[in-house]
């Protein structure tokens, strides 16, 4: 968008070459039929367009259209790969390639082409005269929630990265991870104080639109980004902001977080926003954008069973085997197994067929559990091979602030005052009341309860993971070896790699990267 382009007419140079009269004035010319930078920003119409295409960063195959997802899912123990795609199924056995950057490389690639057309918005909506203060601020307040968005994952998942805060410059310097999250945390606080609650009572072309990020998603953010730096204090103000905002519940049936129907639903804080009906045919793979793209995911044929989908992930028996260690108040198990995953059982549907009868030919399949969350297996699709789920991602939902909160009460020296925030989560699934059940916890035995509490309620969500390297787990050799056991693949984890690396065409590309993640 910032290039001028010169355009050279074979007549046009001819003459001028014929006078011997030319400045570089008279060949430097825009060309009518392309737009620039420096003639694109000049109305609300603009600004709105700017923000609108830092949120397309969200639905290619870099982000969560795919490879985000798995890059948060595989590492963790509640999942497993047999994907025949090397760079897939590496990625949960620690065993990333450097020369290979498939999947790993493209997230990494999409985040900073989010953060370049945040940065564009912040650089060049300011300068817009918007009769609207209201609106004008609504607009810089997303782009500066989406560039931490981004660099949240860059940090989080890369650990040194650049940090472009102007589209002006083309190289931009690694820094440390801690400068990292100070980006992030400043980015999000910005957010927080121009965002709107709701888009339900304002004025404005935006008004009562979905998906946009709202003051409760950058106060959540916030949070979690203190958290994720044991700044336990601070986390807690801001999750006690969210909780204040009496906006969010959480939804009577927890399956409702992962299906078509009651998307951006009461206890959705942020969510990617996909659907069939609208855009192109085409694939968003990556690349410079068409307006043949769609607006779906390719999570759905990715996690799908086998016969429906690639089963390129899997749950661990593990994860399977944790749902039925407490059973709920009337003596059933969890419901929130029937939810996660399919298995052999009486009665299991999937896609309209019984998983029984379905699977009867193969022991293989029959004895096997796979995917059940975002999956179209209600019955409206046979299958999931024209890769276009509809299903919006529900990247952070209310119960992961209740349980963050607990875990901040807890680390502050308040376990006895987390115990309700926790029993919200568990009492939506009906299981016994953890004051009566286990009453007294110590503060470690409150860790280890949290942990299991967040196994369960955010299973195959990208969570698990993250907990485990905030934890510090990998760095526990008691812990890891508890890892080992549950899931195989820890075997062949090797200090440095929780991160991925830095991938090479980045070093090859930025002088100004010059490090490399440890363990590569």
């Amino acid at each position: 968008m910032k290039t001028k382009y010169i355009i050279y007419s074979i007549a046009v140079v001819t003459s001028l070459f014929a006078s011997s009269c030319v400045s570089d004035d008279d060949l430097d010319q825009v060309s009518p039929n392309f737009e620039t930078a420096d003639s694109f920003w000049q109305d609300e119409t603009d600004a709105i367009k700017g923000v609108n295409a830092a949120y397309a960063s969200l639905l290619t195959d870099g982000t969560y259209m795919r490879s985000t997802p798995l890059l948060l899912d595989l590492k963790g123990d509640g999942t497993r790969s047999n994907s025949p795609w090397s760079a897939m199924a590496n990625v949960g056995k620690f065993n990333t390639s450097i020369s290979d950057a498939s999947i790993y490389g493209w997230a990494f690639e999409t985040y900073y082409q989010g953060i370049y057309r945040a940065n564009q918005v912040l650089e060049n909506v300011p300068g817009i005269e918007i009769e609207d203060a209201n609106l004008k601020n609504r607009i810089i307040g997303q782009a500066y929630f989406l560039r931490g968005l981004y660099l949240f994952h860059a940090v989080n998942m890369f650990k040194n990265v650049p940090l472009p805060l102007t589209s002006l410059e083309i190289y931009h310097e690694q820094k440390t991870q801690e400068e990292g999250w100070a980006q992030v945390k400043s980015d999000f606080q910005m957010a927080v104080d121009l965002l709107p609650v709701s888009y339900n009572n304002v004025s404005g072309p935006d008004a009562g639109q979905k998906g946009r990020a709202t003051k409760g998603a950058a106060l959540s953010y916030l949070g979690k980004a203190h958290l994720f730096n044991h700044e336990y204090a601070e986390a807690r103000a801001a999750f006690d902001e969210v909780i204040g905002l009496g906006v969010y519940d959480l939804v009577p049936d927890y399956r409702q977080n992962f299906t078509k129907e009651n998307e951006n639903n009461i206890e959705s804080i942020f969510e990617v926003q996909f659907n069939r009906e609208v855009g192109g045919v085409d694939l968003g793979w990556g690349g410079e954008p068409s307006s043949a793209w769609g607006k779906t995911s390719a999570r759905a044929i990715t996690y799908g069973p086998p016969t429906f989908g690639f089963s390129d992930v899997q749950p661990t028996w593990a994860l399977f085997n944790e749902y039925q260690e407490e059973l709920t108040v009337s003596g059933e198990i969890d419901p929130r197994l029937d939810a996660t995953m399919f298995y052999n059982k009486p009665g299991m549907m999937l896609y309209g067929v019984e998983f029984s009868a379905h699977y009867a030919g193969n022991a293989s399949y029959l004895n096997e559990i796979f995917c059940a969350k975002y999956q179209n297996s209600d019955g409206s699709q046979a299958n999931e091979y024209d890769w276009r789920s509809g299903i919006n991602e529900r990247i952070l939902r209310y119960a992961d602030v209740l349980l963050m909160y607990a875990e901040c009460l807890n680390e502050l020296g308040q376990t006895a005052s987390a115990y309700p925030y926790i029993q919200q989560v568990r009492d939506r699934v009906n299981l016994p009341d953890l004051a009566t059940v286990k009453p007294g916890m110590t503060q470690q035995e409150m860790r280890d309860q949290i942990a299991h509490e967040r196994f369960l309620e955010f299973s195959l969500e990208g969570h698990r993971f993250d907990d485990i390297r905030r934890w510090g787990w990998l760095q526990d050799p008691a812990k890891l070896e508890w890892l080992k056991s549950r899931d195989p693949e820890f075997n062949s984890y090797v200090a440095g790699r929780e991160y991925f690396p830095i991938p090479q065409s980045e070093m090859d590309n930025n002088p100004l990267v010059t490090d490399q993640n440890d363990g590569y």
